[in-house]
Order: structure tokens, then C-alpha cells, then sequence
């Protein structure tokens, strides 16, 4: 019986489908099996993977769903004990299955495991070694632009990037499916903080290696979508969250936050759009469904808290090493 399924979802992504399906299709551990959640691509991208890769299931959308609303399809039609979230502009090493399959093996308290995601074009540079929020209510890459070398230690971290990660399957009917409300952007930290609620963990593998692209769909850089997504779905994530108290803690320090933020997009352009994803966010936040408090979970409350903290001044010391690793 198969233990793994990779998800890819894709949306005009023809372009990159071979480098990412044929690296999956040269795994030392070969018991997974693939599918494809296509949002309705117009770029023949459907009839090149069952022309060149037959063993590939697709599943067409009638429309583009995101990123969220793609991988829940997969989700909701996998029976495998765990799924891996491959991003479509990924090449895969041959172990990266392998890997990821025994690192969350290794305790049932594991939730997600993520993979070691390399700069495509640069690869002595990290792109993502799991993911950090912070309790300024910033979201950060871990290592991203960083030495590859530095981040050869397996740990805890704050939330798995679902570009490249392992989850449990039967921790998804406790916790929830991804938030069809984010869209994009944000949702591997949503899930992952609400897995934290639950008591589970989530991990980096160092050894599951994979190289990526990076904003494949959506483009490079920032864009106005892109901007206002991120700011809107932010607002889901602290609403879901935390509960009031936990709101009122950090009610400054995710204010101040807000400000650096939004100052740095004005200098750049991007402050509009910055503005009407916040307002977007708390005018259409009570449709999320949130986190029901339960007193059992105060523990993990009390040690998300304590995470965000921590996680803040990794983002100070990391930002710190780039710019120096940048002016060097």
C-alpha cells in the first residue's frame, strides 16, 4: 500500500512540469504516488503530463481555486497516511521523498516536516528552511539568502512552507483544512500555527533537499496582488489565532509592526495595496472560522508566545547576517 502522495498544484505552469515531474519520477523510495491539481490552465499544461507522464493523476478544476483551494482538492482526495505539497517550479533530489517520509515517521507528535528548499539559480544560498512568525506579525523564510551549509542541522520550526513539506493525513480532520480564504499566501503559516494549538510539531529535514524557483504563478518581486493578499490574510491569521487575550498581549508590538511595514511599502510603491489588504482583512474577518479556545491548550498557547518572541529576534539576527553577507 502506498504511503505517500505528492501534490502539485499547477496553473499555467507547463513551463516548469518537467524539471519537477521528471526528478519525482527518479526517487530511490518509489512508494508514492503523484497527482496534479490543475486550476484550469490554458497553457496545454494537462495534455503534456498525460503525454509524457502517463503514471501522473490529474485533476482538472473548472476554475483557478489558489493555491489553498488546490491542495485541499488533493487532500480531500488522497487516502495515503501522508501528503507532500511540491510546489510545480521545484526539481527534487533523489532521496527528497525518502527523507521527508522518515522524518515524520519519527514521532506521531508531527505534523509537518519541511524540506531543505535551495535557490534555483543560486544554489549555495538557502530559499526556505521552514518558516517563522514573529510577534511583530511578521511572516519570514528561515535562511532565506543564507549559506545552504549553515542549515544542515534537522530542528523545530515554527511552520512548514507547504512549497515543499510532508504532512500527516489524519491530523487534518482535527485541525482543519487549509483556509480557502486566504487564497494564497500565509496558509502554510496558518496551518501550521493552528497544528501548534493542537499540540502537534513541525519540523526541517535538512537532508530532504529540493531546488525552487520561486513565485512561479504569481511572478517575482512584489505586485500590488501579491502585496494585498499578504497584509489581508495576516489579519485572518492573528484573528484566527489567537485568542483575545493573546491579541491584546501583542497589541502593540503587531501595531508597531503594521507601521515599519506599511512605511516600507510606501517607500516602494506598494502602500495602497498594502492598506486595502488590511482593510479587506478586518472588514471580512469574521467569516474566518477561528480557533475555539479550550483551557487544554493553554500550554501550547503559553509556548507559541514564547516561540514568537524567539522567532523575532531570529528574524533581526538573519536579517542582519544577509545584509552583511550582501555588503561583503
Amino acid at each position: 500500500m502506498e504511503q505517500v502522495t505528492v501534490i502539485i498544484p499547477n496553473y499555467n505552469g507547463i513551463k516548469f512540469l518537467e524539471a519537477c515531474l521528471s526528478s519525482l519520477s527518479k526517487q530511490n523510495y518509489t512508494d508514492f504516488k503523484t497527482v496534479v491539481i490543475d486550476n484550469a490552465s490554458e497553457d496545454g499544461s494537462q495534455e503534456y503530463i498525460r503525454e509524457n507522464y502517463p503514471d501522473v493523476e490529474i485533476v482538472q478544476m473548472d476554475k483557478n481555486y489558489g493555491f489553498t483551494g488546490a491542495v485541499n482538492e488533493g487532500i480531500k482526495r488522497t487516502k495515503t497516511p501522508y501528503l507532500i505539497l511540491l510546489n510545480n517550479d521545484t526539481e527534487v533530489e533523489p532521496d527528497f521523498v525518502e527523507e521527508l517520509y522518515k522524518a515524520i515517521e519519527k514521532s506521531d507528535d508531527i505534523f509537518s516536516v519541511s524540506s531543505k528548499m535551495i535557490n534555483y539559480h543560486n544554489r549555495e544560498d538557502i530559499d526556505d528552511a521552514g518558516d517563522l512568525y514573529t510577534v511583530v506579525g511578521w511572516q519570514a523564510q528561515r535562511g532565506t539568502g543564507l549559506d545552504v551549509e549553515d542549515y544542515d542541522k534537522d530542528c523545530e520550526v515554527f511552520t512548514a512552507c507547504a512549497g515543499a513539506a510532508i504532512y500527516r493525513r489524519d491530523a487534518f480532520d482535527i485541525i482543519g483544512f487549509f483556509d480557502d480564504m486566504h487564497f494564497a499566501y500565509l496558509e502554510d503559516i496558518d496551518i501550521g500555527y493552528r497544528a501548534r494549538i493542537f499540540g502537534y510539531k513541525n519540523m526541517y529535514c535538512s537532508k530532504a533537499v529540493v531546488y525552487h524557483i520561486g513565485s512561479a504563478t504569481s511572478g517575482t518581486g512584489y505586485s500590488d496582488f501579491k502585496v494585498k493578499l499578504s497584509s489581508r490574510n495576516n489579519i485572518y491569521l492573528i484573528v484566527k489565532n489567537m485568542p483575545v487575550l493573546q491579541q491584546g498581549i501583542n497589541f502593540f508590538p503587531i501595531l508597531a509592526g503594521h507601521i515599519v511595514k506599511y512605511r516600507h511599502f510606501k517607500k516602494i510603491g506598494f502602500d495602497k495595496a498594502y492598506l486595502e489588504g488590511i482593510k479587506e482583512g478586518i472588514l471580512t474577518s469574521y467569516k474566518c472560522k477561528k480557533v475555539e479556545y479550550d483551557k487544554n491548550n493553554l500550554l501550547n498557547y503559553v509556548n507559541i508566545e514564547l516561540q514568537l518572541i524567539k522567532n523575532t529576534f531570529i528574524y533581526v539576527r538573519e536579517h542582519m547576517l544577509l545584509k552583511e553577507k550582501k555588503n561583503f
